[in-house]
């Protein structure tokens, strides 16, 4: 009986391990940031655009490039855009080129939203007032780099 006892507790003890040893080795959770963009864009049929802005994540401050290309744009605006960075392991993730999701950017009653997606998997969810006239401000093939 006490053999039995001894090798109960022992698979216990490895088991324990085991799973502490998987825990330590799989990848950090997933945690969202908040963003600020000031993006502008200026152009006829081609336009070309860019701006800056910041990450906030886990308590520091990131600045942020942002550069970009709209096609099919005719005029000048800019927007001020403040939303949330989801899918963030690190601050570094934020930087790539991001793609529309879904419908991509919308403008209604001077407000633009849009929801993009980098390679990385981080989701920028940005809503806020557009400023000027454009037929298009396009930020699909957005670029962020951090400075």
């Amino acid at each position: 009986m006490l053999s039995f006892t001894r090798t109960i507790k022992s698979a216990a003890v490895v088991f324990a391990a085991a799973a502490m040893l998987i825990v330590a080795t799989l990848p950090s959770q997933a945690d969202s940031g908040m963003v600020r963009l000031r993006v502008g864009s200026a152009g006829f049929i081609i336009g070309v655009g860019g701006g800056s802005g910041t990450l906030t994540f886990r308590g520091k401050t990131y600045p942020l490039q942002i550069s970009g290309v709209s096609l099919g744009m005719i005029g000048v605006s800019s927007a001020d855009l403040v939303g949330r960075a989801r899918n963030l392991r690190r601050a570094s993730d934020i930087a790539g080129t991001y793609t529309a999701v879904g419908a991509g950017l919308a403008v209604a009653g001077g407000a633009a939203t849009a929801t993009l997606q980098n390679a990385n998997g981080v989701v920028l969810h940005v809503q806020g007032p557009k400023v000027g006239f454009s037929a298009s401000l396009n930020l699909s093939g957005l670029t962020i780099a951090m400075r």
